[in-house]
């Protein structure tokens, strides 16, 4: 199974920007979905980004606009620039992955095999 490392986590202030990369080893990314979620102090570990094997996105419907996912399977990575960010972005964000048939992914955490260790982004009003 893959691994994945997160980065590009830090600290950012209300309205700027960060992009976050997700490093995969293993052969078999190109033919996997990946996803990005978040978990807040406090708060469930929810979905942000989606992305198929094939480039098809989706996103959690509050943060459309701000956020976007996408991928480099020549270099295994996927990224989630995060633009516009907000006080209530703050959180730990990890990058998931997994096999989906056909040219899916999904929004369900359980759906998805192999997590990263997640990176911190803060931003400070």
């Amino acid at each position: 199974q893959a691994q994945l490392v997160e980065s590009g986590g830090g600290l950012v202030q209300v309205g700027g920007s960060l992009r976050l990369s997700c490093a995969a080893s293993g052969r078999t990314f190109s033919s996997h979905a990946m996803g990005w979620f978040r978990q807040a102090p406090g708060k469930e570990r929810e979905f942000v980004a989606a992305i198929s094997w094939s480039g098809n996105t989706y996103y959690a419907d509050s943060l459309k606009g701000r956020f976007t996912i996408a991928r480099d399977n020549a270099k295994n990575t996927v990224f989630l620039q995060m633009n516009s960010l907000k006080a209530e972005d703050t959180a730990v964000y990890f990058c998931a992955g997994g096999y989906f048939l056909g040219d899916g992914a999904s929004r369900y955490e359980w759906q998805y095999d192999y997590w990263g260790q997640g990176t911190q982004v803060t931003v400070s009003s």
